[in-house]
């Protein structure tokens, strides 16, 4: 084994014109969550509780679409959710259709850790976190003003909107421009998702895997996108630990988290080479990224769009925050 390994993601696909500004406030929020997950494995935290504690500060914090901030419905509602795997035994859970879990990944590990099934959504799942006594809020506090305007722009366009962050003023950027990239065969405007992750491996060589997310701007009403989907957005086992991020549809087709560990464990990959494999043969048309951890230590990403917010770490002091090219 080769030491515990931690990275991070803020979503694959990110605006080019993007100001320096917001760039920083990225960057400063994943070196924190970093730093938070390495005290965490330097104090032998498990792999899985490192994840969960990594996601649930970036579900706490607006920027990122997971949790406070995530994007708006249809509806104007926030629907978030999440998921989380444990590579021993491969034990998961998973929730969608949130709208008063503070933490949606900590209500996705219960699931896993407290009931007998692997995933919950919707009503189901916000009854099951009542039992659980899990802290909730209203809808209001997961709404951001920045967001009441996104989802105005959508619907005047007409559009899902993938990069609602774009900041308000810049909106040529995002509406009535003629879009080559399609979401199951239909055209939407500006690519640019920010659904959130976090892989680890720890010293014992235990791989873990977190995802969590509101969705598309102007998203249906009960659309479900990978992120709760345990080996399309999420995955992990004995070899590999994978948060994925981008177009949902065409994560979920490719079921792209699983297909890292399967490459890995048949075509006797590395893990760099099997993310490389996978984001290259995977996605036909789509567009998104991913990160992976594997049991000797070594961390890796990749993505075919433009950008992903992302950090790694790992036991020999390398650390490294990114959004541009690899």
């Amino acid at each position: 084994m080769g030491g515990w390994a931690i990275a991070v993601h803020g979503g694959a696909g990110v605006d080019p014109n993007l100001p320096l500004e917001r760039q920083e406030q990225a960057k400063q929020l994943l070196t924190r969550c970093l730093n938070l997950g390495t005290s965490a494995l330097r104090a032998d935290l498990p792999a899985i509780d490192v994840v969960e504690l990594v996601v649930r500060e970036l579900e706490t914090d607006p920027f990122f679409n997971s949790g406070r901030g995530s994007a708006l419905n249809e509806n104007g509602r926030v629907e978030m959710e999440a998921s989380i795997m444990d590579g021993p035994k491969r034990r998961c859970g998973a929730v969608s259709g949130l709208s008063t879990v503070k933490n949606p990944i900590s209500l996705a590990r219960l699931v896993m850790d407290k009931s007998p099934h692997s995933y919950l959504a919707f009503s189901g799942a916000e009854s099951f976190a009542r039992q659980q006594g899990v802290e909730l809020v209203d809808n209001d506090y997961f709404i951001t003003e920045e967001n009441v305007g996104m989802l105005k722009l959508a619907k005047e366009a007409n559009t899902i909107l993938f990069d609602y962050r774009i900041p308000l003023g810049m909106e040529s950027c995002a509406a009535g421009v003629e879009s080559p990239i399609q979401m199951n065969g239909l055209p939407i405007s500006v690519y640019a998702p920010e659904t959130v992750g976090c892989v680890v491996v720890d010293s014992q060589g235990r791989c873990a895997a977190a995802t969590s997310t509101g969705g598309l701007m102007n998203k249906m009403e009960g659309r479900i996108g990978d992120s709760p989907l345990i080996g399309a957005g999420t995955y992990a086992c004995d070899l590999c630990g994978v948060s994925c991020t981008g177009e949902g549809e065409a994560i979920i087709r490719g079921t792209l988290a699983r297909e890292v560990g399967a490459v890995m464990e048949y075509k006797g990959l590395g893990l760099q080479d099997a993310v490389d494999f996978v984001i290259k043969n995977r996605l036909d048309d789509g567009k998104a990224g991913l990160i992976a951890v594997s049991n000797k230590g070594e961390v890796a990403c990749g993505f075919n769009c433009c950008g992903m917010f992302r950090g790694s770490a790992t036991e020999d002091g390398f650390m490294e925050v990114g959004i541009w090219d690899q």
